[in-house]
């Protein structure tokens, strides 16, 4: 049984088994595969901005027919290659030169083997490595974003059908203020979107300046080229990155801790709208819509579980635990550099991954969920003693005496009816107005401008 075929059914982990379908689209960004295309771009890149440059005569400038072999390379990396590359690196035991004798293979029988030595000039492995992340990162960030915005749209979405569903707010798990169940959701929306502006506002920064971060080589073979001009060109201009002009070896990876922390800051807004859903659904404030054929209990048929909630909160703890873990790790480099950052890196796919299972999760058990007038009505018909606090409220206004000891006396821990109240409040000296107002309040009805609010999403 050692020998058993890579599939579903064997992985290792869940993310390439049980979820493989769910998380398909960062395959291709985050995989082996992905790393050594991300590379082979980037070293190309790099060699067509050497040949670009008037003050290297000695890379000469690409005919059109070079260039269209480079944008194939570029562009259309097949498995079977990556698979050379892989096969290259048993020999060389370094996986970034393998990619430069994959390409130096590939330009045999070409005119552009008259570059092969301008194929990684100057360079060290992280110049190219930390441009491949960073191109890995905003493609994986991308796939996660759309499934944030369908998230927040699910949920902004019910929070509108559900504005002016009148709710017990339930403080400390208490009995509460009225609320309604649309401005409780649309508080997550509002959290959830300030988190995304967050993300979108992150530009990774990368670097292309040698072995110590000061083009040493680069100035010992071609002392007039700007170098720093001619790296951020290929940066900024080709790649759409930040230039840090400032490293050692690595780029410090700062920028990957900031996106990482944000993206769990996300998460943990996530996380806690599963809670509350959860919550909800215990209390019978939400149902779930039962789906022919599954089953909710092995031994339980009347079970109808809130699995997605659950299945989002344990995969987004898992996400959260490997990206702080990376935030933490990542900065942190002995002198110019040590080598913990790299398989560190290599997980990247993995936190990208538990975050889109359950954003999927979420945004499938949101759109399962059904409102419980009926209990809701129930819970706020047995709560008239949250209306002591309107009560007390305007007493204030009215300078009768101990508005707050007396209301406090008289429903602390104790349960109200609409009759108490009514015949507490007629006996109270306040204007006519406000006592007419304080008549016609009902719990359904305390819940202020939460209707309204609603509609600041």
């Amino acid at each position: 049984m050692n020998n058993l075929p890579v599939e579903p059914l064997t992985a290792l982990g869940p993310l390439d088994g049980r979820y493989a379908a769910k998380v398909a689209p960062l395959r291709a960004i985050f995989s082996e595969y992905g790393l050594i295309r991300r590379r082979v771009q980037v070293e190309i890149a790099w060699l067509r901005a050497l040949c670009a440059e008037p003050g290297i005569p000695e890379a000469l400038p690409l005919t059109p027919d070079e260039d269209r072999l480079l944008d194939a390379l570029a562009s259309d990396l097949s498995l079977a290659e990556a698979q050379r590359v892989k096969e290259i690196e048993a020999t060389t035991n370094h996986d970034v030169k393998a990619i430069e004798y994959f390409l130096r293979e590939k330009f045999a029988g070409t005119t552009l083997a008259a570059r092969n030595e301008f194929v990684h000039f100057a360079c060290t492995s992280e110049d190219i490595n930390n441009v491949a992340h960073a191109l890995m990162l905003r493609d994986g960030l991308a796939v996660l974003r759309d499934a944030q915005r369908a998230v927040e749209e699910t949920l902004a979405a019910l929070a509108r059908e559900t504005r002016d569903t009148a709710m017990l707010a339930r403080t400390h798990g208490q009995a509460a203020s009225p609320t309604t169940m649309g401005k409780e959701l649309a508080v997550f929306v509002s959290r959830l979107r300030r988190q995304s502006a967050q993300l979108d506002a992150r530009t990774l920064p990368a670097k292309l300046n040698g072995a110590v971060g000061n083009y040493n080589a680069h100035l010992a073979a071609y002392p007039a080229v700007d170098w720093p001009m001619l790296s951020r060109r290929v940066l900024e201009s080709t790649f759409g990155l930040r230039q840090n002009p400032l490293t050692t070896q690595i780029e410090p990876h700062d920028g990957m801790a900031e996106l990482f922390d944000a993206l769990a800051r996300w998460n943990t807004v996530l996380l806690d709208l599963d809670r509350d859903i959860w919550s909800y659904v215990s209390l019978g404030y939400l149902g779930q819509k039962t789906i022919q054929g599954e089953v909710g209990s092995s031994t339980m048929p009347h079970k109808v579980n809130p699995i997605d909630f659950e299945n989002s909160e344990g995969n987004l703890g898992l996400a959260n635990a490997l990206l702080e873990h990376m935030a933490r790790k990542l900065p942190v480099s002995r002198l110019q550099r040590d080598l913990t950052d790299s398989t560190v890196l290599r997980n990247m796919g993995l936190a990208f991954g538990y975050c889109l299972v359950a954003y999927q999760s979420t945004r499938k058990g949101l759109g399962k969920v059904t409102v419980n007038p009926a209990r809701l009505a129930a819970d706020l018909e047995h709560a008239w003693e949250v209306l002591a606090e309107p009560i007390q409220t305007v007493m204030r206004k009215a300078d009768l005496a101990s508005p707050y000891e007396r209301l406090k006396e008289m429903t602390r821990g104790k349960k109200m009816d609409a009759a108490t109240l009514k015949s507490f409040i007629e006996s109270l000296d306040l204007p006519p107005a406000d006592k007419k107002r304080l008549l016609h309040l009902t719990p359904a009805t305390y819940v202020g401008l939460a209707s309204k609010l609603v509609d600041e999403m």
